[in-house]
């Protein structure tokens, strides 16, 4: 009975291990900290007060606060810190190093995630409280977005981590990650509602058009490119979940084979 009860628990060791190791490492890197705090939280509220004085609180206008904070908390927090965190790690041999200890390749892989994942819902918990402390109507469906939320983190860190196979040290992440940064930005539900039809069917099928229809319906009821219409109920958003949940899927996929087939322990391998 013991056996079978540590056990599960020692296999946990080494990843709580180095996620508290990469913590450590991301709280001393003053730009990770201002980019986690500033960019995700202090923008999107700032921009949330300013239309708020104008036109007043309204799901609409909460919805557009949580998509740009989830915008900037995937990308320069959870994509950015892992693919700079985990390409520091090769360059100084610690990956490889890493393998031959407890930890599992997976637990190597997902140690870095952490921080940016923390940070995030911690971001999350911040802006929540101050937009509906402020008169935001209550959320359609909350489900909705912790899903977004979820998927996200999930997404963007594998990403980073299939980037991370092309990019030879810290400092050229800042080149490697703007293809995944322009994908995301055509996602905004501003920017696709701008773009001529063939064009925006082409950007819907992007991973953060998807995360936002999410985060909008369980904002507002509505999907992000469809202000305007009529709300849907808590149960009728579940009925207009299907493409963009098909479409994370598609992307997870793509990314974890694209980490499964290139991604590199040693800058020589």
């Amino acid at each position: 009975m013991s056996t079978a009860t540590t056990t599960p628990t020692r296999r946990h060791r080494p990843l709580a291990a180095l996620a508290k190791a990469e913590y450590l490492q991301f709280r001393r890197n003053t730009t990770l900290l201002v980019m986690g705090v500033g960019f995700p939280v202090v923008i999107p509220l700032l921009s949330f007060f300013v239309i708020r004085q104008n036109e007043g609180a309204s799901a609409t206008l909460a919805a557009t606060t949580f998509e740009m904070f989830l915008l900037m908390a995937l990308l320069f927090v959870q994509y950015y810190s892992v693919l700079s965190m985990i390409t520091a790690r090769r360059s100084e041999g610690v990956l490889k190093r890493l393998r031959t200890g407890e930890a599992s390749d997976v637990q190597i892989q997902a140690a870095p995630m952490v921080p940016g994942a923390v940070l995030t819902l911690t971001g999350t918990i911040v802006v929540s409280a101050v937009v509906y402390a402020a008169g935001s109507p209550a959320p359609v469906n909350p489900i909705l977005m912790g899903l977004a939320l979820i998927a996200g983190i999930a997404i963007f860190s594998l990403l980073a981590l299939a980037t991370s196979a092309l990019t030879k040290n810290a400092e050229a992440a800042q080149i490697t990650s703007l293809p995944v940064m322009a994908i995301a930005f055509v996602g905004l539900s501003t920017i696709r509602g701008i773009l001529p039809d063939r064009f925006q069917q082409v950007a819907d099928l992007t991973p953060f058009a998807a995360l936002s229809d999410l985060m909008s319906l369980g904002t507002s009821g509505q999907l992000a490119t469809a202000s305007g219409s009529t709300a849907l109920d808590f149960g009728a958003t579940f009925a207009e979940i299907g493409q963009p949940v098909a479409i994370l899927v598609v992307w997870t996929a793509l990314a974890l084979e694209l980490t499964r087939r290139n991604f590199r322990w040693d800058d020589r391998g």
